[in-house]
């Protein structure tokens, strides 16, 4: 359906971490909206905090932005689905950039929040720090290092990390209660192993999910370009 539609955003995302920790469904069902399926994989929910970077953020037919084109951001999600159309629930969304969070928060009904940011690449190693600081919410940070330790491959169908990365649509609700949405196209992950040293992750703290005490999956990605289409209405 979204193919004959033309496409809205234009994006790269670079230096992205996939952590991934396993959740009893129970626990994570209750935050998501009544009308998604929370989706499972081995009889387990999913929690992913991602942190990475974005460049040569634009709309159709314009230029970068001074202030939106390139800017850290971190998200907070699970994975849900709507009618078998498998997709991304956002629990947040950190952004070094207050005008990116303004028009997202408008355009795509995202939970998304200002923050404090630093993205910064020593040889393959990439040093990310992140203090959310907007007005009216509870405070988080994160702070990592972490790096790519293997060689590119793509996921394959049926596989774990085919089912935590291979998300072609997010969802989300407007100001009505009205589910929401928006799909996305990108060529196959070029996923490789990680190896990450996290010295702060408070970001689901406000949700009350307590992470496992056990080593996060770990996936790295040096870059990728996707395209976005607006938000259609269920």
């Amino acid at each position: 359906m979204f193919r004959s539609r033309p496409w809205l955003m234009a994006m790269r995302w670079h230096d992205l971490l996939f952590m991934h920790w396993p959740i009893p469904p129970g626990k994570l069902r209750p935050l998501i909206p009544p009308q998604l399926e929370l989706d499972t994989f081995g009889g387990e929910g999913w929690i992913g905090v991602v942190p990475f970077g974005m460049r040569r953020v634009r709309a159709r037919f314009t230029p970068p932005l001074p202030g939106i084109g390139a800017f850290p951001e971190l998200n907070v999600r699970t994975y849900v689905k709507h009618q078998g159309k498998p997709g991304v629930w956002f629990f947040s969304l950190d952004a070094a950039s207050r005008l990116a969070v303004r028009m997202a928060r408008r355009t795509f009904c995202l939970p998304y929040f200002d923050a404090r940011m630093s993205l910064n690449r020593q040889d393959q190693t990439i040093h990310y720090r992140s203090l959310r600081t907007h007005r009216g919410v509870e405070s988080c940070s994160f702070e990592a290092r972490y790096r790519p330790t293997g060689a590119v491959y793509h996921t394959v169908p049926g596989q774990l990390d085919d089912f935590l990365t291979n998300r072609l649509c997010l969802y989300s609700i407007n100001r009505r209660g009205r589910l929401l949405r928006g799909d996305i196209h990108h060529p196959p992950w070029p996923l490789q192993p990680a190896e990450a040293q996290i010295q702060i992750n408070t970001m689901t703290q406000a949700l009350g999910v307590v992470l496992p005490d056990t080593p996060p999956l770990l996936h790295f990605a040096r870059q990728l370009d996707v395209i976005a289409w607006a938000v259609t209405a269920y």
